[in-house]
């Protein structure tokens, strides 16, 4: 008995042991063995702040469901491969706010124990969607976002580090043993986003216009960072082309407000935006609102774009 007693000892010490060699990892919500964390991102702008959050942090792979192509995913659907990017992930990081309209069944069908991370959360000064985006005269059935909120945050780097903060605090509960990398990582990153909002509020204050017209809803963050008056934007739905009767209200627009230029977007065409502002004798130029991008941006690629946005502004409202 007294044998058998001590092989029973050993084996309880053992057993404990090798628990204490695996971390004592208790099986996750989806039935995985526990290991790395799998990180999954909608969109290109999610992959970059993500990216900035998860730099050096140990056992996290990080991927994107959507290519850097491919911009804000209105009316997007999806595809069997994005069903698999979602069945073995554990995070999924998104933009919130309605953007990400294909969210709901389909991801819990994917995965149930997936646990999505709203970027959004918590963020309270948000702006309405602009009031020419979708209205009755056009005639067409206009994006609807939660609450109505206007769900392009990326476009301002102000909001961006409220996201970067966003996606450090949700991260830190999920993945504690890398909690100090996250937040470290985050402040850092914001502070950047933070001085940068800084400059363009400096710029706005100094040019000599500050009424314009946007291709579509996606810079009222970054106008509200500037100071600027968005009277008018030309698709009042992504991709779908304003009537003659339209474009001639805003040619009019235009000219009884003042304002000074009309900026279109890379991720669309601008063929209409360029007829609009010959017809109201006002430049035209490009704003990128980062919504789209290289698969292999490099890590300051977002503070690139802003940047050159920034002069784009100083050079066609007549900043310094």
């Amino acid at each position: 008995m007294r044998r058998l007693a001590i092989g029973i000892t050993l084996l309880i010490g053992l057993g404990l042991a090798l628990a204490g060699c695996s971390g004592g990892k208790e099986p996750t919500a989806t039935g995985k063995t526990p290991g790395p964390l799998h990180v999954l991102t909608s969109t290109f702008p999610m992959v970059l702040f993500t990216r900035s959050v998860t730099t050096g942090a140990t056992g996290v792979s990080l991927e994107s469901m959507l290519s850097g192509s491919m911009g804000c995913p209105h009316d997007y659907v999806l595809t069997p491969q994005d069903m698999q990017k979602i069945a073995r992930a554990d995070v999924f990081v998104v933009n919130g706010l309605g953007l990400e309209e294909f969210l709901g069944a389909p991801v819990k069908s994917a995965n149930p124990g997936v646990r999505v991370l709203d970027t959004s959360k918590g963020i309270t000064d948000l702006l309405k969607m602009t009031p020419e985006e979708g209205t009755e005269e056009s005639g067409k059935e206009p994006h609807h976002h939660q609450g109505d909120a206007n769900p392009h945050l990326f476009a301002s780097p102000r909001m961006a580090a409220k996201v970067v903060r966003n996606i450090a605090a949700q991260l830190s509960e999920i993945d504690p043993s890398n909690r100090r990398v996250y937040l470290d990582n985050a402040e850092r990153e914001a502070a950047k986003l933070e001085k940068l909002a800084d400059e363009f509020a400096s710029a706005g204050k100094r040019l000599r216009s500050r009424k314009i017209v946007t291709e579509h809803a996606v810079f009222d963050y970054l106008a509200r960072d500037a100071g600027l008056e968005i009277v008018a934007v030309v698709e009042e739905t992504p991709g779908q082309e304003p009537s003659a009767a339209r474009m001639l209200d805003i040619v009019k627009l235009i000219r009884s407000s003042g304002a000074a230029a009309v900026f279109t977007e890379p991720q669309y065409p601008a063929k209409v935006a360029e007829t609009i502002a010959k017809e109201a004798r006002v430049p035209v130029a490009q704003l990128d609102p980062a919504a789209s991008g290289p698969d292999d941006a490099p890590a300051d690629y977002y503070e690139q774009v802003m940047r050159k946005n920034l002069d784009t502004l100083k050079s066609s409202l007549g900043g310094p």
